[in-house]
């Protein structure tokens, strides 16, 4: 008895590309990484913007280094998640500084 003939694959989309990988890059993703690269020099300019203690600036340093991390993984398969991470990264950041100011009696540097 003989099988039948396997049916035939659909022609490739993209010949000479591995297989799920698409030849055009999401402009959102793009815009979510200048997003993180922004949030860095806030992060970072902290100490000149509040009198924050030391450990602050480097939770929020962590932070930052955990979601640019989580952004490049993100930048292909989810390239609108990278752009809404840069924008929570922004707003985390001016709560932070707001509730330091507010609760925790940091004064402007």
């Amino acid at each position: 008895m003989s099988h039948p003939p396997p049916p035939a694959l659909p022609p490739d989309p993209s010949p000479g590309m591995p297989p799920g990988r698409r030849d055009d890059a999401s402009p959102w993703a793009f815009a979510g990484m200048i997003g993180l690269a922004s949030t860095f020099f806030l992060f970072a300019a902290t100490p000149t913007v509040i009198d924050a203690p030391w450990w602050v600036v480097a939770l929020l340093m962590l932070v930052w280094v955990v979601a640019l991390v989580q952004g490049c993984r993100w930048f292909v398969r989810r390239p609108v998640s990278v752009l809404v991470l840069a924008v929570l990264l922004a707003i985390g950041w001016f709560a932070v500084v707001m509730a330091g100011a507010r609760w925790l009696g940091w004064t402007s540097a």
